[in-house]
């Protein structure tokens, strides 16, 4: 990686592929502390915007089959509104562990550890007030080969909600040829402890703000998931999605068969599935979707085992960027990473970061237009 210097002028930074724009001042934290904006666009019009506040992307403008573009992703206009309570991790950087922890507590060498429990009898996300989401990182603009990119930093130091180690950790996105943003994780630690990032993207290829996902098709590249109790902690077994409504191994309709969800504790579709690798940590096909009135598609890429599919049954009509409202059901996550409370059960992939060792974790969402 090399720092950017080709161009610099009025906070453009000129890429091979791509230009940053930036920073710019995105408002001040209830603490005080300043947030910056970068924006991120290529040669075809794509741009994806992304704040200090969380890493946390706020756009992805992407064209549709005429030509015309559209922000595909949930979020606000100004900081407020990801302060606010209307703010269900938009765009954010996941973690120090993503998804659910059972009871909030995890053992490493014999000795327990508790966690805020935030999600019914569960730890969701990284914690209540210094979870990723809710601290300013640093960030800085990078050039790459295949792109330009920002670059965001940061340290989480022991006990920082009750996690064991000093965490370092790095988000890059790279705005890459073909209309792809791919994200790169990287951490160290100084003491053992669990790691499991991801991005929480909320997407609605028509639009963000249109008020339906259920009419995306979905494709996912996962014959098997995760069963789950009813506070949606996994059983530690993957079953077969085959004659379930999670099987999505063909081309489906995500409104299809959501009904038969709708009355279940998951209330739609909040499962973890289980991308089909040949080999572990290999970059592999998790998901597609496409949308059917605009022609948009989003495929996405990652080295990681598994993937959640959250079909937005939280959202709740807040108001969100440009005054739009986000109903029930408007977005789709795709959330790339290991299993859910994989650090509680012995048969899924440990999540458990050694000093002297390197977490990495790549996702790449790809945007088109086709079936």
């Amino acid at each position: 990686m090399r720092r950017a210097s080709l161009f610099c002028l009025f906070g453009i930074t000129t890429m091979m592929h791509a230009e940053v724009i930036g920073p710019a001042p995105f408002g001040k934290t209830a603490d005080g502390t300043p947030v910056e904006a970068y924006v991120l666009k290529n040669k075809g019009g794509m741009s994806v915007h992304v704040i200090t506040y969380g890493a946390t992307v706020t756009q992805i403008n992407v064209p549709d089959q005429a030509g015309k573009f559209a922000n595909v992703v949930l979020g606000f206009d100004d900081l407020a509104g990801y302060q606010s309570d209307a703010n269900q991790y938009f765009g954010c950087t996941t973690g120090r562990v993503a998804n659910r922890t059972a009871k909030g507590k995890f053992t490493v060498d014999g000795k327990e550890y508790s966690l805020a429990v935030n999600n019914g009898p569960n730890h969701l996300h990284g914690g209540v007030k210094r979870s990723l989401d809710k601290v300013v990182w640093r960030a800085e603009a990078v050039s790459l080969d295949d792109g330009g990119a920002v670059k965001f930093t940061y340290v989480s130091p022991d006990g920082e909600e009750g996690y064991p180690g000093e965490l370092k950790i790095s988000v890059l996105y790279t705005l890459i040829p073909a209309n792809a943003l791919r994200i790169s994780y990287e951490a160290t630690t100084n003491q053992k402890t669990p790691v499991n990032l991801t991005n929480h993207s909320y997407f609605n290829l028509a639009g963000a703000g249109s008020p339906t996902v259920l009419d995306h098709v979905l494709t996912l590249n996962a014959g098997r998931y995760s069963p789950t109790d009813e506070t949606l902690i996994p059983t530690g077994k993957l079953e077969p999605v085959a004659g379930t409504p999670l099987d999505f191994k063909q081309p489906t309709r995500i409104g299809e068969r959501i009904e038969k969800l709708v009355k279940t504790p998951f209330l739609g579709y909040d499962h973890n599935f289980a991308i089909n690798q040949e080999k572990p940590g290999e970059l592999t096909l998790a998901a597609k979707v496409s949308e059917p009135t605009t022609g948009r598609t989003l495929t996405v890429h990652t080295d990681q085992p598994g993937v959640q599919v959250y079909s937005g049954n939280f959202l709740k009509g807040q108001k969100g960027a440009g005054g739009k409202m986000y109903p029930q059901r408007s977005a789709l996550c795709l959330e790339t990473q290991n299993y859910p409370n994989a650090v509680n059960l012995p048969g899924f992939p440990s999540p458990l970061l050694e000093p002297g060792k390197v977490y990495s974790h790549v996702c790449i969402y790809t945007f088109g237009v086709g079936k």
